[in-house]
């Protein structure tokens, strides 16, 4: 899921974030039917699914639900291990992923070509690996495979979904791995 938003952030166009997704948070999906609240699940005769379990409120902060969500509590229950899920959990933390989407979000904004324009130069790259170049200098690469791939380094690091050694020369890049690199 991080390679994927790198990527997602990296490509041209708008980008759409849902609630909850810069934290890592899971669609709730062992809500009790007496909690539910979503219109369409009683129009539906209690159809599994629907809104109720991507709308849980966001965990701010705390130890337990509701984790500084407010006093009296949220209107649907969170679940009871999203402690190190909550914003104050993550914030500072260079491996979470609330730091990751700041970071490619406080690039996107500032970095030149990336989510402007339609420019995409594809790259050469070996089976299963995309790689790509934005205005700019910007060059993205994911690895899409189980395997890691063995690359030349195009430039400075900028960012990666997973931590990395990119030295000069070649590197090797994780499987399920996305990275920015500077020109």
């Amino acid at each position: 899921a991080r390679a994927a938003t790198l990527l997602m952030l990296a490509l041209p166009g708008s980008a759409y974030l849902y609630q909850g997704e810069e934290l890592g948070l899971p669609e709730v999906t062992d809500l009790p039917d007496e909690v539910r609240q979503d219109p369409s699940f009683f129009r539906d005769a209690g159809q599994e699914g629907l809104r109720d379990g991507c709308r849980v409120p966001l965990p701010w902060s705390g130890d337990a639900p509701p984790y500084g969500f407010g006093d009296g509590g949220s209107w649907l229950p969170q679940p009871d291990d999203w402690a190190a899920l909550t914003v104050a959990a993550q914030t500072g933390d260079p491996a979470s992923t609330l730091e990751l989407y700041r970071t490619a979000l406080s690039l996107r904004r500032t970095h030149p070509g990336l989510g402007a324009g339609d420019a995409v130069e594809w790259l050469d790259a070996p089976d299963g690996v995309l790689a790509f170049r934005r205005p700019g200098g910007l060059i993205c690469t994911v690895n899409t495979t189980e395997a890691p791939a063995r690359l030349p380094t195009p430039g400075r690091l900028l960012l990666a979904s997973l931590q990395l050694d990119a030295s000069a020369g070649d590197f090797t890049l994780p499987a399920d791995t996305a990275v920015w690199w500077q020109e």
